[in-house]
């Protein structure tokens, strides 16, 4: 038989709760709370963390395990019950919570229902004494602590009788891959030929250490990670409950950190609510803080000016992060993560990407701007980088070499570019420099270490193919000069989308930030940014906001024609020939070119009317 303390609940819990907030294991509203008056002045002491407090009281609860939960309560309905469990997932996704809320199934008993039941929204006749872990016949422990084969045989040895009061022995198992290999064996003959009254729930975060002859003797659920969206939902309901102000940022900053884990995205929450004053709200600067993590837009515009190869204000802007506390392989960490974002938005879209919009919208920018090549090169100088941040002795500069190197990585032509500007003789002069904010130095060494070797010869013939011909460079700074450009181009498909479905929003020379009007083309950004690289010999970053554009051009000119055309029918002149003529109407309103009038006449302006 097991010890008392392997029957005692456990203190940590794993899961996700929709209920109310309560005491007890399973988040039942029972005893007094922390606001009773009742309690004494010491009662702080027996305060109750969120993730204990908000654990799932049924099978429902579960959120972001629907798949187990289907194949439960599909297997319990027709009375194909395995005998033996193994529950898997990463730490805090709701194992040992699944086991207990098993365990209560397997022995629900009340006034109507004398069968497995995974409807547990009303106690049943066992319920109470499993919650409270003072059942004899629902034995919990650890096997961490009973690694021996004589542990294991004396714990079997209990299974040949038959249960006090329940229906089934159930014997929970926690962390079953501790069990060293004597006492596997000896719980794998109890395992292949268990008597019918005995049921096996074991719960693992290591299911590789555990033998294949156990596993292919139970039922195993694998316990996915929690979307973050899924757990920001049960942090907004916990903070409600609690009558926390917590910012969306913020929870969503919890989210992420958490890596899927929902018992530590509530113990991260646990501690936010506390860095504020009662009543005041918790923001996200707050959060970001507490977590030691960088301002994300920042590192976003880190990754920006490492992709234009502008080395210098990627240098400034890493010391200011690294200024306000930001650990420089958190940086690093980041950037990684902008890279992949960048790659699986051009891949997929903005839409795959779970941030917030305009963040996902400047990564699908630069997704747009650079070829899927570029962004591979540079994840793997990343990854790189990121190693050799963390053994550096001084991280602060090798994050500074880091920068460096990949921003001039950034500018260089991919492998295959290269290969077809050789073989297409496209070589500039020796005295040519590159054409990044690096300037002319072009060290061959440095091409070889960005790009192992393969484009130091590459790097001499870098300049933008317009500045091997007469016609200057173009130099836009207003959104007015773009279109000209284009206008001069003659790129007319181009020139109508423009004006028609773009509405900026900033402009600045290197960036454009624009709303998509309805039925802009999806390939708009992607088709500009290489017009403009093309024309300019720079690269563009265009992101598409959701909203806060001006009127486009097309818009512009239809809003000045209503008004022109409301002008017009105010006229006296123009209302007295609509009164003269019963049903006559204005067709088109046009203004005579000054040309055609005689020599110090008024420009007048012509109603052609029916």
């Amino acid at each position: 038989m097991a010890d008392e303390d392997d029957l005692a609940p456990r203190d940590e819990d794993e899961g996700l709760a929709a209920g109310p907030p309560s005491l007890d294991m399973f988040g039942d509203n029972k005893g007094p709370t922390l606001s009773d008056p009742t309690l004494s002045e010491g009662a702080s002491a027996a305060y109750t963390v969120i993730a204990r407090k908000y654990r799932p009281k049924t099978f429902d609860d579960l959120y972001g395990q629907e798949a187990m939960v289907r194949t439960l309560k599909n297997a319990f309905a027709s009375g194909r019950i395995a005998h033996a469990f193994m529950l898997t997932g990463v730490r805090g996704v709701g194992k040992t919570t699944t086991a207990r809320l098993l365990a209560r199934a397997l022995n629900y008993e009340s006034a109507t229902v004398h069968e497995p039941n995974l409807d547990l929204t009303e106690e049943g006749v066992n319920c109470r004494a499993i919650i409270e872990g003072r059942h004899m016949d629902v034995l919990e422990l650890d096997a961490a602590s009973r690694t021996k084969v004589d542990e294991m045989r004396e714990l079997l040895d209990g299974v040949r009788y038959a249960p006090t009061s329940a229906r089934y022995k159930v014997y929970i198992i926690d962390e079953v891959h501790m069990l060293s290999t004597a006492a596997f064996n000896a719980l794998l003959k109890t395992l292949e030929e268990p008597p019918p009254h005995a049921k096996f729930i074991f719960a693992t975060t290591e299911i590789r250490k555990v033998p294949v002859t156990i596993l292919s003797r139970t039922q195993r659920f694998d316990l996915r990670r929690v979307e973050p969206e899924v757990i920001v939902k049960n942090l907004e309901m916990i903070s409600e409950a609690e009558g926390a102000r917590v910012e969306a940022d913020g929870l969503m900053l919890i989210a992420r950190a958490a890596e899927g884990s929902v018992r530590d995205a509530q113990s991260m929450l646990d501690q936010a609510i506390v860095q504020a004053e009662p009543g005041q709200t918790v923001t996200a600067a707050v959060i970001r803080d507490m977590l030691g993590l960088a301002d994300r837009a920042q590192t976003i515009a880190l990754f920006e000016q490492v992709m234009r190869g502008e080395a210098g204000p990627a240098i400034e802007t890493f010391r200011t992060l690294y200024g306000y506390g930001a650990n420089p392989d958190q940086v690093m960490l980041d950037l990684l993560d902008h890279c992949h974002g960048a790659s699986v938005a051009k891949a997929i879209g903005p839409q795959a990407l779970i941030m917030p919009k305009d963040q996902s919208a400047r990564l699908a920018a630069i997704g747009a701007a650079v070829s899927a090549g570029t962004l591979s090169r540079l994840w793997q100088l990343t990854l790189k980088a990121y190693e050799e941040v963390r053994r550096a002795p001084d991280a602060a500069a090798a994050t500074d070499m880091a920068l460096i190197r990949l921003a001039y990585a950034a500018d260089l032509p991919g492998p295959e570019e290269a290969l077809k500007r050789l073989q297409a003789g496209d070589l500039a002069s020796p005295g040519l420099g590159p054409s990044g904010p690096l300037g002319g130095g072009g060290g061959g060494g440095g091409g070889a270490v960005a790009s192992g070797g393969g484009t130091t010869v590459a790097r001499g013939f870098a300049a933008p193919q317009a500045q091997t011909t007469t016609e200057p460079v173009a130099v836009l700074n207003t959104f007015e000069e773009m279109l000209a450009l284009i206008d001069r181009k003659r790129d007319i498909s181009l020139k109508l989308d423009v004006e028609r479905f773009v509405r900026p929003i900033s402009f600045r020379p290197g960036a454009i930030e624009y709303e998509a009007a309805p039925g802009a083309p999806n390939n708009l950004a992607q088709r500009l940014v290489g017009r403009l690289k093309e024309w300019t010999g720079e690269r563009w970053l265009i992101a598409a906001q959701g909203g806060g554009g001006a009127e486009s051009l097309w818009e512009r000119q239809k809003r000045e024609e209503r008004e022109v055309r409301a002008q017009v029918e105010q006229d006296p002149f123009v209302l007295s020939v609509m009164a003269t003529f019963p049903g006559a109407e204005i067709i088109s309103v046009r203004t005579l070119p000054q040309a055609e009038a005689p020599e110090g006449a008024a420009t007048e302006v012509e109603d052609d009317d029916d």
